[in-house]
């Protein structure tokens, strides 16, 4: 594998990112990283992302993930590798 193929991740994050603005700054970042997918809230608090693109652009994506947006406090990351969705844009849900 090199760094242009393709992957797909799903990201929770745990900590004070409901509320801060976290979906919103996650769709802008992925924006301009070119990385597809979505993001929502959890009813327990926690934000959950599904995210796609080629592994340079996700680790920065990740990278960002792990501070989130000013306001954030993120105290727990759970990333775990899945399947290809080809999703065309990223979303807020």
């Amino acid at each position: 594998m090199n760094s242009t193929d393709m992957i797909h991740k799903n990201i929770r994050i745990s900590g004070r990112v409901q509320g801060v603005g976290f979906r919103y700054a996650a769709r802008n970042m992925a924006s301009l990283l070119g990385i597809k997918g979505y993001v929502r809230n959890l009813s327990n608090g926690d934000v959950y992302i599904e995210a796609e693109g080629i592994r340079v652009q996700m680790d920065e994506f990740i990278a960002w993930c792990r501070q989130g947006p000013p306001r954030a406090r993120v105290e727990k990351k759970e990333i775990s590798d899945e399947e290809l969705c080809d999703y065309q844009e990223f979303i807020v849900k």
